[in-house]
């Protein structure tokens, strides 16, 4: 049984390796980039994040194919549930004002191996985005032109007919990526001003589409001849949402900004719910103005706005809103390029990525490597592949994300506080920690029985992750693991049971071909071991309320924001989940050659133990002296030292 034991020693202590958490600073507001963005920075990287061309593309074609005029009430449920992930957000970016996001937040909190993952996914994300974003600026700008620079290039330049690529390079998109790298480039407070100018003159266009919409809107537009306002039902109204979810993904940008923000523990909770109910704000409004202005099964998917104003006779309008439509999408590219950087910044600071990337600029204060690498691969992107193949890869990565960020803000809620001065990976209350405290001389008797005390009212006071003292009658079962083990193990339990839940409706109909009582069967199960485990969660000590922003209702809030990105992903074509697989098998390649090792919570060892001496409370409640060795020198005579079995106890 022992050598069992020993020859397993090696798999459990790998395995330790990739679930360690990231050492926090004590000083969380010391960086080496420059902390300059106020509230209004952040509120309008977010608005530019989320309010890009979806606005003037996705409402006509929501409206038009999924739920007609109650596309206003999927953007508003899409809204509240975007709010659940921002909520999470906002917790940590105000918590641990660090850059690096999703990657950050799951790493101090879940394991690194998790945290690597996540961040990989993110960084293609953002290229793709960003990369699909120039593409529209490109076809946006050439359809004005009647595809004038689509047919020189193909005539003069080259044409390429070779699978999954373009038939083209698109040269004006590659352009446009360089330029946009190279303001992004100048600093922060340089991004922020070109992402102000884009969204001013992007919101004063949303303004005027608004007040002359509404002056050129009509009731009967939503009346039962025109089909209704819910034409698709209940089921039109949940498919749309789960489209009109995506026009909120952006507003992770605020977090990824903090560590660049001046007073990240107010500005970024206030930041992300403006920018959030800004965003919520345009995308309803507007969707209530075009389904007024036309019928909406006569809607044009491509340019619903445009052709809109076309249609009741003020053409001249159509230019306004394709000006609105080209600032919406820069704002988008901004935020793209402004993130992606600053997450692989944090990734190569951390020794998970390459070194090189973590060189901060001395003039700047911005990841100027990292800027201009991924700027020109995200050109290469936007150059040689097409639109449609660039978004099919999209929002997995996101909502894999979202979903890591939730549970880790609950694992973090109930888990004690971690210190510097505490080995990595282990808790302050762990023995190796308190073995490795500095020791406190008391000189009088009196020190002695306050140390006492003070010991028995910590004993007294329920640490988070302990089981809350009314329940610990009815669940006296739980009483017996340690604190936060059942919160990890209900996490878990909780995930796998999402899971099943979502699976059961996504596929039990359809491809899985269930009869009815299996269907009902698995789907009751599942949803009763979801809700069990955010019982169980639920009856665990929290930490006590911080001074910074924090999520409210948990774990209730994470947890339907996990089960709704379960659903999402779920959703999604299983040609993206197999493009995300081969990405996720590189990613590997590159944590277990590179990352594993030159990880800083590798590198970091254990500050050695000078223990003197140390009062302990017996569990009767006397009080023991104990002289304790410490490491001799190697000059000192070996009999000048006294050994362990030399202590001398006094009561």
């Amino acid at each position: 049984m022992v050598s069992r034991l020993r020859n397993c020693a090696p798999l459990f202590r790998f395995c330790q390796k990739l679930n360690r958490v990231k050492t926090l600073q004590d000083d969380m507001m010391e960086t080496s980039l420059k902390r300059c963005l106020t509230t209004v920075d952040l509120a309008l990287l977010g608005v530019g994040g989320m309010v890009g061309s979806g606005l003037y593309v996705l409402t006509g074609t929501v409206a038009k194919q999924t739920a007609g005029p109650a596309v206003v009430i999927s953007f508003l449920i899409a809204g509240l549930a975007s709010l659940l992930a921002a909520f999470c957000y906002a917790e940590f970016g105000a918590r641990v004002p660090r850059t690096g996001s999703a990657y950050m937040f799951t790493y101090i909190s879940v394991g690194e191996i998790w945290a690597f993952l996540i961040g990989w996914n993110v960084i293609l994300e953002y290229m793709i985005g960003g990369a699909a974003v120039a593409r529209a600026w490109s076809g946006y700008l050439d359809s004005i032109f009647n595809h004038s620079i689509k047919n020189f290039t193909e005539t003069h330049i080259i044409q390429w007919n070779v699978p999954f690529i373009a038939h083209y390079p698109d040269l004006l998109a590659a352009g446009i990526l360089l330029v946009a790298t190279a303001f992004i480039s100048f600093g922060a407070k340089v991004s922020s001003w070109l992402n102000h100018l884009f969204s001013a003159i992007s919101l004063a266009i949303i303004l005027f589409i608004l007040i002359f919409g509404f002056i050129l809107a009509e009731p009967a537009n939503w009346s039962k001849a025109q089909g209704g306002f819910a034409p698709y039902g209940i089921s039109g109204i949940l498919a749309g949402t789960a489209t009109c979810f995506y026009a909120f993904v952006g507003f992770d940008v605020i977090s990824a900004s903090s560590e660049e923000a001046k007073n990240p523990q107010k500005a970024v909770p206030i930041a992300t719910a403006i920018s959030l109910a800004l965003a919520a704000s345009a995308y309803i409004l507007v969707s209530t103005v075009l389904t007024l202005m036309v019928p909406w099964h006569s809607l044009d998917p491509d340019s619903a706005l445009s052709d809109a104003f076309y249609r009741r006779g003020y053409s001249w309008a159509g230019f306004i809103v394709a000006i609105g439509s080209i600032c919406a999408m820069n704002t988008v590219l901004l935020s793209n390029l402004f993130s992606l950087p600053r997450i692989v910044y944090a990734m190569a600071e951390d020794g998970l990525f390459f070194k090189v990337f973590a060189r901060v600029n001395p003039v700047t204060k911005v990841p100027v490597v990292a800027i201009i690498v991924f700027g020109i691969l995200m050109a290469i992107l936007a150059l040689v592949f097409d639109l449609e193949a660039l978004v099919q890869f999209l929002s997995i990565g996101t909502l894999l994300a979202y979903t890591f960020v939730a549970a880790s803000v609950i694992v973090l809620r109930f888990q004690a506080e971690k210190t510097r001065s505490s080995p990595s990976g282990q808790p302050p209350g762990s023995p190796s920690a308190r073995e490795c405290d500095e020791p406190k001389e008391y000189e009088s008797f009196s020190d002695k029985l306050q140390l006492v005390e003070l010991q028995k009212k910590a004993k007294e006071r329920r640490e988070p992750g302990q089981l809350k003292a009314a329940f610990e009658p009815y669940l006296k079962f739980l009483t017996d693991f340690e604190p936060g083990e059942v919160v990890t193990i209900s996490v878990v339990a909780m995930m796998v049971c999402a899971i099943c839940l979502c699976a059961v409706l996504v596929f039990g109909n359809g491809q899985l071909h269930l009869p009815s009582w299996s269907f009902i069967l698995l789907t009751i199960l599942s949803a009763a071991g979801f809700l069990a485990s955010l019982f169980f969660i639920w009856v665990h000590e929290q930490q006590p309320n911080l001074k910074t922003f924090q999520v409210p209702l948990v774990p209730f809030i994470p947890g339907f924001s996990i089960l709704m990105n379960v659903f999402l992903m779920l959703k999604l074509s299983p040609m993206t989940w197999i493009r995300f697989s081969v990405w996720l098998v590189v990613g590997l390649l590159v944590y277990f050659g590179y990352g594993i090792w030159h990880s800083k919570e590798n590198l970091q060892e254990p500050k050695p133990c000078n223990v003197a001496a140390r009062y302990v409370v017996l569990p009767s409640g006397s009080l023991v002296e104990t002289v304790q060795a410490v490491q001799p020198d190697p000059q000192d005579a070996m009999g000048q030292v006294e050994t362990p079995e030399d202590n001398h106890e006094k009561r």
